[in-house]
């Protein structure tokens, strides 16, 4: 008998041992259309939250204070949801520096990347006034504006801009490199104002091409990211009528990349006439696509993510990423340049508190842990459930 009653006991402990449960939990409700979040580098107890009107808000993790860092509601318009303040970045040396970056619409509908100076304890209070305008961006359209802004593995600062909007991309924006529409850029602040174009930027030299393209035949790259341990680029692409795509490259690989758009959508060709043609010469092709339609591995609108770099082991390696408008979550690995492994987590995410749809953007807390971001208000974490 007792020898039945611990191997009983064994059979019922034993996958729970081996098995890693993670779930999310809820850090904080209740603000306005948050569409970013992110902790510079040395400050892991603070969450810089974006919010899309045209403020920022500091999270106390512990106490779940929050503090106006910065509004400029004055200089932003959102008269279309994929407008206003869309994206932000802390220069690697905040702490000491100050400095940050943010990418928002302007009260003309054009795109502005501002660069502020922060003060205070921990850089924890901002002035309006410390603002510089860094570039303008025309846009022709309302939508279709990308936001990203981030520092590769080089010291560089990133920007994801759109086409410009309008249904595939009538002006072809997307394969012209006389216009910043439909690309990602890249440029050196490093220096006291301004902002310099690095030399090995590809078409620096390239007659009538803008000298900040790194990367162009895009759509709307809606949240981009790069692997911590691999360096390695990830791009999430918003699809026009059949396809959602996320790209990956090499950082070597990404300069000059040429990803398709307009001709292309995912792996085919642009499903209307006399737009869609055959693949680029050395054009990259996704590492991953999904179909229109509202099935558990569906969805009409991306929204990329992170590789997941934190302390739960079960989750190393994997890149998390979403759909905004059928709010499901998945992940899959890179292996050998090919999307493996691929798993829904939807369900085992489910928060108990709080609602976990419209999924604007993910986070990445300085440890390497993962946030995901409901335009609704809410804030969660992914965590360890044992």
């Amino acid at each position: 008998m007792r020898t039945r009653l611990l191997l009983a006991i064994a059979l019922i402990l034993l996958p729970a041992a081996a098995t890693a449960e993670v779930g999310t939990k809820l850090l904080a409700s209740g603000f306005d259309e948050p569409i970013w979040a992110e902790s510079p580098s040395g400050l892991p107890e603070s969450l810089w939250v974006v919010e899309k009107p045209g403020t920022i808000q500091i999270l106390d993790l512990a106490s779940g204070q929050r503090t106006r860092f910065l509004d400029i509601k004055e200089r932003i318009t959102v008269r279309m949801n994929e407008q206003g303040l869309l994206g932000m970045a802390f220069s690697k040396d905040y702490l000491s520096s100050g400095r940050f970056y943010v990418y928002y619409t302007n009260t003309k509908g054009d795109s502005e990347i501002v660069r502020f100076q922060a003060h205070g304890d921990n850089k924890k209070q901002c002035n309006p006034s410390s603002g510089e305008l860094l570039l303008t961006i025309p846009q022709n359209a309302r939508n279709h504006n990308g936001g990203w802004l981030g520092f590769g593995p080089d010291g560089h600062l990133y920007i994801s801009v759109g086409d410009g909007g309008k249904g595939f991309d009538p002006e072809d924006h997307g394969q012209d490199l006389s216009t910043h529409l439909g690309k990602i850029l890249r440029i050196d602040v490093s220096g006291d104002s301004g902002y310099s174009i690095p030399t090995d930027n590809p078409f620096i030299d390239t007659p009538e091409a803008l000298p900040e393209i790194f990367a162009y035949g895009l759509r709307n790259p809606w949240r981009c990211s790069w692997d911590s341990v691999t360096s390695n680029f990830y791009i999430a692409d918003v699809g026009q009528t059949k396809h959602e795509e996320i790209n990956c490259t090499s950082h070597d690989d990404s300069r000059g990349a040429n990803f398709g758009w307009r001709l292309r959508e995912g792996f085919a060709q642009t499903p209307r006439k006399n737009i869609g043609g055959d693949k680029p010469a050395k054009a990259i092709e996704p590492v991953y696509t999904y179909e229109h339609a509202s099935g558990d591995f569906n969805g009409v609108s991306v929204t990329g993510g992170y590789v997941y770099r934190g302390a739960i082991k079960s989750l190393q390696g994997q890149y998390f990423f979403a759909d905004y408008a059928n709010p499901r979550i998945w992940s899959f690995q890179v292996i050998d340049g090919k999307a493996e492994n691929l798993q829904d987590w939807t369900d085992r995410l489910k928060p108990s508190q709080g609602k976990l749809n419209r999924i604007a953007s993910f986070g990445q807390t300085d440890d390497g842990e993962l946030l995901i971001i409901s335009l609704g208000g809410d804030l969660f974490k992914i965590v360890d459930e044992p």
